[in-house]
């Protein structure tokens, strides 16, 4: 375990300084932290009024916004990233190395990487938010944050199971797959989740409206950031019956993060299996 511990991390700083190279990231911790800062001054702005929101709105508006951008920039550059590149790749997996710490490294190092590109947005509204507004609010604001990391981790996990395997001439088939994975966890799942509860009856409704905040992790993750700014006076449809069912917030809150945790360990352990088998 300590071997392959060590093997992990080594995979990891690698795969975080070649990260932290990538014009691409950089790119997008600049275009994400204008937006962040944006959406912390678009409420009053929209309403005639000048200045920052504080923490709890600011959060509030930046549920939907991380929701969105999170998963698709988490699973597309995962995919990027993990794609074996002939040659490279060929000379990685002929060295002494489980491929599984070698997987395990590469995610870890990607999250770290994904992470503190976040975190430069976050941290810049926040520290505006904090000098101009107070910390009202600031604990709601955290739990998006977190919702933050806990779907990175997701859509990484499930970046590494399309990925793995795989090779480069075969990325922009791997891309088109990561793409259809966040079409449908972000917009066609509840979509069709809302659709097919209105043609039920209420007792049958409300158990697919439970059903879909536990089994979809974006859902999951709207659900806790809710949760975590107003308690339930913003819940919709799917995430009251969800509350209703687990008997209050505590429980509800556990079973979000199992949830999560079974959709970062099932695609990682079916990523590591698929390229154990795969010919590199």
């Amino acid at each position: 375990m300590r071997e392959f511990a060590g093997h992990a991390w080594l995979c990891a700083e690698h795969e975080l300084v070649l990260a932290a190279r990538s014009r691409w990231l950089q790119t997008f911790a600049a275009v994400f932290a204008v937006l962040v800062l944006l959406v912390a001054a678009s409420g009053y702005i929209l309403s005639g009024g000048r200045g920052v929101q504080e923490f709890s709105r600011t959060a509030m508006s930046l549920v939907e916004l991380v929701l969105l951008i999170v998963p698709l920039t988490a699973i597309t550059f995962g995919v990027t990233q993990l794609t074996p590149e002939r040659g490279a790749a060929e000379l990685l997996f002929s060295q002494p190395i489980a491929r599984g710490a070698v997987l395990a490294g590469r995610i870890s190092g990607l999250f770290l990487a994904l992470v503190a590109a976040q975190a430069v947005g976050f941290g810049a509204a926040g520290l505006v938010v904090f000098a101009r507004a107070g910390a009202f609010g600031v604990g709601g604001f955290a739990g998006v944050v977190a919702g933050a990391f806990l779907l990175t981790a997701v859509f990484l996990a499930l970046a590494a199971l399309i990925a793995a395997g795989a090779t480069s001439r075969r990325r922009t088939r791997a891309l088109a797959v990561a793409l259809v994975v966040w079409f449908a966890a972000v917009v066609l799942f509840d979509v069709a989740a809302l659709g097919i509860a209105s043609t039920l009856r209420s007792g049958d409704a409300s158990r697919l409206l439970i059903v879909s905040v536990f089994v979809n992790p974006v859902d999951a993750v709207r659900t806790g950031a809710l949760l975590a700014i107003s308690g339930t006076t913003a819940f919709g449809a799917a995430s009251l019956a969800f509350l209703r069912f687990t008997g209050g917030a505590g429980a509800a809150t556990a079973l979000i993060l199992l949830s999560l945790a079974a959709w970062i360990a099932g695609p990682l352990a079916l990523g590591v299996r698929r390229l154990r088998k795969a010919d590199i």
